[in-house]
Order: C-alpha cells, then structure tokens, then sequence
C-alpha cells in the first residue's frame, strides 16, 4: 500500500506500445528470475496488452488522443490485478481453515459467512469505504472522505507515469477490507447469530477499518511519525482480531468449552480440508504481500522470499514448541505456526533482511502456541486460534520492525532496529501504532456490537440452536446430508 517507487519498470514509461510484447518480455525475464518461469506467463501478459490495447483504442475514439501505455503501466496493473485475485482467493483458505478447525454441525454456517463476507465487504468498501480510506482530508490526518463510491477515471497522467487504474486499485484494497472482516469469523464461530455479524461485517468494513487505515495508507499521522506496516500486520490483521475477540468476549464460550475453569478441548472435524486451507492462504499470501508494492519491479521477488521465509520459521517453530509442550507435535498448532509467520512478516516483508525475517517467523510461531494457551486461560473461547495468529502475531509483525527492521529492500539498506544500530525511535513509532490500532478497533467494536445486540435482542443464538448446530438453527440445512447428524 506504499506509493510505487520510481524504479526501473517506470523507466519504461516512454516506450511505444508497438514495441510493448518484446519490452514487457525483455522486463520480466532480467535480473534473477527464472527464465523459463517468466516466459510461462507471456500469454497472459499477450492478453493484458491486448485488452489495454482494445480499451486505449477505445478511449481515442471517444476522446482523441490519450499517453501511449507503455509496458511499465500494463505490468504495474496486471500484476496488481493478479494480485487482488490471489487475495480474493483467500477467502477460500479462510473458509476451509475455519470449517475444517470446527465441528460438523457448523460448516454450513461457517462457509457461508466466509463466502457471503466478501460480497458484504466489496459493496460496503464501494459505498464508503474506499473514500474514507483514500479521500481527501476531512481532519488533518485523522479522517478522510470524497463522497460516495469512487471515481474510475483513469487520467493522462496515470497512463503517462505507469500508475495504477483506480479500479485495480479499489479491487485491491476492498480485498484486503474483506480480509478484516473474515478473521473476526473465526473467533465468533460455533454461536453468533448470521444476520447480527453480516451488520456487523458492513460496519467493519464500511467505516472501522477505513477510518484506521487512512491513518497509514493515506498518509495520515501515523504515516507523518515514522510507522511501518508495509502490507497490514496491523492495519488488517490485528484490526480483524481485535474486532474478533471483542466479539467472542461479548458472546461468552461455546457450550462445553470450559469444565470448572478447565477449558477442554472441541477438536474440529475435518483437519484435510484446515491443511488444505492453511496452503491456499500461503499462496495468496503472494498477493498479499508481493502485491503490497504496488508495482511490478525489482522488489516483488524479495518481498516473495522474505514471505516464504517467515511462513517457514513459524510452521518449524510451532511445531517445535508443540512437541515439547505436549509430547507430540499438533498439526493445528502447525498450520497456525505458519498462518503465525505470515502474518508476522506482513508489516515487515520490505524492511527486513532474509534471515530476520525467518527468525521473525520462528518466534512468531512460538508466540501462537503460548498465545492459544493464554487466551483459553482467560476464558475467551477462539475456536481456531484467530487472535493468536492475527492479534499477538500481528502485534509481533509490527513491532519487530523496531527491533531488527532496516530502511529498505536495497543491498546494504541501514538498520533501524534497537538491536541493529537503529536505536529506540523505530520500535517507540511501531509502539504508538500498534496501540493506535488496538485502542481504536476495541473501543468502536465494542460500541458497534453491543449497539447490534440491543436493536435485535441478542448476537448470539440460543441454547438449543448451538447443541444442535448452526447449520440447522441458522440454515435449515447439513454439510454432510449423507452422514448420521452429530451433535458433537
């Protein structure tokens, strides 16, 4: 969400679209890609050019003569539609870590928040959101607004600096504000009414989170003081689990989570479908982060590596500390180790050096299992460790920036990390962000949905309905139509 640096694909903004299928070839096969790879994805690249090439003759015909569009300007906006396509896709994983972390006679109403929540976030970002996100100053850094909906008007300038369209644009950013929303799914699961969390899914994305993220990705205060969130540790993910636990303390435990103080554990129903999961959100994690450039150059592949880095360490160090604690190592405790590293590189994955950014990953995923541990001793009931993985760990992810963070992505960048002779200003301004965000998301949430409670009697279903399953409660219909219903 950074502005696009002046890098070397932008140094290709003069070239003539006659030349664009050699120039954009010539671009994406240079430097240490592989070759073979790149040259996969020429047709697609072919078609990008032709469908820019179809609107730009359109555009002329309309309105004269418009910028060439370069091959910067059509590898900059296919490689960020690629991207939002990958985070889209992450909803899928959400859905089926979730379901697959639960029991059976929830996955119908599991899956159809994790579905339904999207369509909610696009037309609530669309309304609303996006202008409060990215319009224009209302109060000097801390609020934003341009009227409803936004402008898809791509200038001459946009075209002739290889910017991005304001639709790719807004597609990005209302993927990221789904994201929010479908985290605080998973700490809400098993015992939320569906209609009292689709309003609240509106708010959230609507006006919440918005209102946060301008304060970084607009340039707002947080962004004058010196705060980095490169991709949303903060901004998203612990926003969504701050949204979420504030939910699930309201709510109270699932019935039979907690036996005289002892929480017990309600072990899900299908870990393939959680596995499988767990790897679609690491390879949408590539548009997550890679994405976060907002440009297709020479820093994409390192952002990719310091990624795959962190999901490495936090799947190696959960299930270290799952052994030793337990005697064996816990496949949850797995895939949340690496969900854990993702998220804990995702405010750093462009200030971070290869072997920090595993180390952030490693002790992001010893920070999961003691966290789920915590959590449950307190008495909050997170049917799949969703604040664990996006709440501490999104708190890790940003403040580690202040501990061994560097300038940038460029060989030899300074560090400006306490242990790297960057001193205590970095770590103080992750700090102030992180709670910013916590104080914020917890304060409004808690308005927002006792507000939700009181107008529709309730957020949470009754007895009868969770011992016998949302899915029957909440749907009027079975996951698994085929098998015996079970109420366990």
């Amino acid at each position: 969400m950074h502005r696009p640096r002046v890098t070397a694909a932008q140094q290709l903004a003069q070239k003539s679209l006659l030349n664009g299928v050699a120039q954009l070839t010539e671009f994406i096969t240079k430097g240490s890609f592989n070759r073979l790879a790149w040259l996969a994805c020429i047709p697609l690249g072919l078609m990008g050019l032709g469908l820019f090439n179809l609107a730009a003759k359109a555009q002329e015909t309309m309105e004269g003569a418009e910028p060439e569009i370069s091959a910067a300007f059509l590898a900059n906006n296919l490689w960020l539609l690629i991207a939002t396509i990958l985070v889209i896709f992450m909803n899928a994983g959400f859905a089926m870590v979730e379901a697959g972390m639960c029991r059976q006679k929830n996955a119908v109403n599991i899956l159809s928040k994790n579905l339904f929540v999207f369509a909610l976030a696009v037309s609530a970002y669309w309304l609303i959101g996006y202008s409060i996100m990215y319009g224009n100053s209302v109060a000097g850094g801390w609020l934003y607004f341009n009227g409803l909906f936004f402008d898809p008007y791509v200038s001459p300038e946009t075209i002739a600096e290889a910017g991005l369209v304001p639709t790719v644009d807004f597609l990005f950013q209302s993927a990221f504000a789904g994201t929010a929303a479908t985290i605080v799914s998973g700490l809400v699961a098993e015992r939320i009414k569906f209609g009292e969390f689709v309003i609240f899914s509106l708010v959230l994305t609507g006006i919440i989170y918005p209102i946060s993220g301008s304060w970084q990705w607009n340039g707002g205060w947080l962004y004058e003081m010196g705060f980095i969130d490169f991709a949303g540790s903060s901004i998203v993910h612990s926003v969504g689990a701050w949204a979420g636990v504030v939910g699930a303390a309201l709510l109270g435990p699932r019935i039979g989570k907690f036996v005289n103080g002892e929480a017990q554990a309600m072990p899900g129903h299908n870990m393939g479908i959680a596995t499988l999961g767990c790897l679609v959100l690491w390879i949408g994690w590539y548009g997550f982060n890679p994405g976060s450039e907002l440009a297709m150059d020479q820093y994409v592949p390192f952002v990719a590596v310091t990624t795959t880095l962190a999901a490495a360490g936090g799947g190696i160090g959960a299930a270290l500390l799952s052994k030793i604690t337990s005697g064996k190592p816990d496949l949850t405790m797995i895939i949340n180790g690496i969900l854990a590293g993702l998220v804990s590189i995702t405010a750093g994955c462009g200030n971070m050096t290869l072997v920090g950014s595993w180390v952030a990953g490693f002790v992001g995923g010893l920070i999961v299992v003691l966290s789920v541990g915590f959590l449950d001793s307190m008495g909050i009931d997170d049917p799949v460790g969703a604040f664990s993985v996006h709440g501490t760990c999104g708190v890790w992810g940003t403040l580690v920036i202040g501990l061994w963070g560097v300038e940038g992505m460029d060989a030899g960048a300074a560090g400006i990390g306490l242990f790297n002779g960057g001193g205590f200003a970095q770590f103080g301004y992750q700090f102030v962000g992180v709670l910013a965000y916590g104080i914020w998301t917890v304060v409004t949430c808690f308005i927002a949905w006792q507000i939700i409670g009181a107008i529709f009697g309730g957020i949470r279903v009754t007895e009868e309905e969770e011992l016998t399953g949302l899915d029957i409660g909440e749907h009027g219909m079975e996951a698994y139509p085929e098998f015996a219903s079970s109420n366990g």
